[in-house]
């Protein structure tokens, strides 16, 4: 009879276990994130002045920043591993749940890009691809970070054409998708000082504003490129956010903490600097700016009109609640809002209690 209960004892606590290792690992998931769902278009917000059916096929788009996949350099093994997970889990089931027709993930993909050679580079593009694998329905696009290439001062042709190379993505770039038109700029180049990255990227800059014009019919003799049959105010993706003193008028649930929330930002290091920012508001007018860096959230209306979002880093291991954007498009009007993920510390706190119990 005591062997029988003793053996009881041990399958009860098995079953516990699994069952806390299931609803962590994997069921919290599907829990927290079918909570959130594709925001509404509001109607009294549609511009009129852009020429739009009632019957148009909105874009559905996910923006998220910040991966740090970690090289073989920093981190222990099992954070690595236990990173990637979450990750891979919260990735997968917002494809599951939400099914976007586009995906943005806005620089510091890698964690050690700017430091490994080519075989080390080429494991972390394969870990890249593994986790962040997509249906063949839905398009993934990326733009560079400083821990993917470098900071101004450390990148190099060689670390740029790389990154380019292996993930298709460009320092500038333009994507139309139902005639809503998606900028997406390598922020590293925007330094101003001509540098062998930064002349060609403002040059780019540039000719997409002219074409952005064109579209607009601000110049009439004028060949519209392709995909800019119709005009409609861009969305600007890039890793730095826009000039900005500090996080201290952010006010967002995934905002910095209030220690660091009062620190100054140096340009061209925790933002764009004034004038780069001035420029790219001149150039794009852009009615949305989605951006990240930070590994905090922020929102904030740039010139009365453009929205920008900073969203916090997709890694918990750089942020207690972790966030990405769901945003939907049509030509003439849009909407956005936040999607959370299970918050780390409430994890930590079901494991603590299952192993209290």
């Amino acid at each position: 009879m005591i062997l029988r209960k003793r053996y009881y004892d041990i399958y009860l606590i098995i079953c516990t276990l699994v069952f806390v290792l299931f609803f962590c690992e994997y069921f919290i998931y599907y829990l927290v994130l079918v909570q959130c769902a594709w925001p509404s278009l509001d109607p009294h917000k549609t511009i009129s002045t852009i020429s739009s059916s009632n019957n148009e096929n909105p874009v559905r788009a996910m923006f998220i920043a910040d991966i740090h996949l970690l090289g073989p350099r920093q981190g222990h093994w099992f954070d690595k591993l236990r990173r990637e997970w979450q990750m891979y889990r919260a990735f997968q089931t917002a494809i599951i749940l939400h099914a976007p027709d586009v995906i943005f993930i806005l620089g510091d993909v890698f964690d050690e890009g700017k430091w490994t050679n080519d075989k080390e580079f080429n494991n972390d593009i394969s870990r890249f691809r593994s986790l962040f694998s997509v249906p063949n329905n839905i398009h993934l696009f990326t733009v560079a970070g400083n821990h993917d290439i470098g900071f101004h001062y450390a990148v190099t042709p060689y670390l740029n054409q790389r990154f380019v190379n292996k993930m298709k993505a460009p320092s500038v770039r333009r994507i139309s998708i139902r005639n809503n038109h998606f900028v997406l700029i390598n922020s590293v180049a925007l330094e101003g000082d001509s540098c062998f990255l930064c002349k060609p990227t403002e040059m780019a800059i540039n000719k997409i504003g002219e074409h952005l014009k064109c579209a607009k019919e601000v110049h009439k003799n004028c060949t519209k490129p392709n995909g800019l049959a119709t005009y409609s105010r861009p969305i600007l993706l890039q890793h730095y956010p826009m000039y900005r003193v500090s996080d201290e008028m952010c006010n967002e649930p995934d905002q910095a903490p209030h220690k660091i929330k009062n620190i100054h930002f140096r340009e061209r290091w925790e933002c764009l600097s004034k004038e780069a920012s001035e420029q790219l508001l001149d150039i794009v007018n852009p009615r949305l700016i989605v951006d990240g860096h930070t590994h905090y959230g922020c929102r904030r209306i740039l010139r009365d009109d453009t929205l920008e979002f900073t969203i916090p880093s997709f890694n918990w291991r750089n942020i207690n609640n972790p966030s990405f954007l769901l945003g939907v498009f049509t030509p003439s009007n849009f909407s956005v809002s936040k999607c959370y993920m299970p918050v780390e510390s409430t994890v930590i706190l079901i494991y603590s209690i299952s192993d209290n119990d």
